[in-house]
């Protein structure tokens, strides 16, 4: 079962217990690491569009795995983690993948910034958000969003 979210009063963080994902298949020799020690790449994004892009992943039909979710209220952004590497090739317009080459960011217990929380905790089953699916939610969420704009 995937247990996600927290309760803060977003429409997004409604915990859905009726979720769940397939476990990925490791060697026997090679025991799969606790997400902790998974490093990963950030990507930031405006937390409007994040919002949305949440509700996408979360409600899609393939019930796609979403990744931990931090949200900077200072900022006023999201930052879902993705694998270490997106950065390279990450070209969302409105947003911005911090590069760790793997060395830097990992999968943090706590939120790893003042002012920021998890809109989406860390989980053993969902360890960071694949980046093609993300990228197709943002594309998804900013259309509606322009839409929405569009219509006042």
């Amino acid at each position: 079962m995937l247990h996600i979210g927290m309760e803060t009063g977003s429409r997004t963080t409604a915990t859905n217990p009726t979720t769940t994902t397939t476990p990925t298949k490791t060697p026997a020799s090679a025991p799969a690491p606790a997400p902790a020690e998974q490093p990963c790449d950030l990507v930031t994004v405006p937390a409007r569009q994040g919002l949305e892009a949440v509700d996408i992943l979360r409600r899609g039909r393939d019930h796609e795995a979403v990744g931990p979710v931090l949200h900077n209220g200072a900022c006023d952004t999201l930052g879902f983690l993705v694998p270490p590497g997106t950065a390279d090739a990450w070209d969302v317009p409105g947003s911005a993948c911090t590069r760790t080459d793997g060395r830097g960011l990992r999968i943090p217990t706590t939120p790893p910034a003042a002012g920021s929380g998890w809109l989406l905790p860390p989980a053993e089953d969902a360890p960071v958000t694949d980046p093609a699916v993300l990228r197709a939610a943002l594309d998804q969420a900013a259309r509606l969003l322009e839409a929405a704009d569009g219509c006042n």
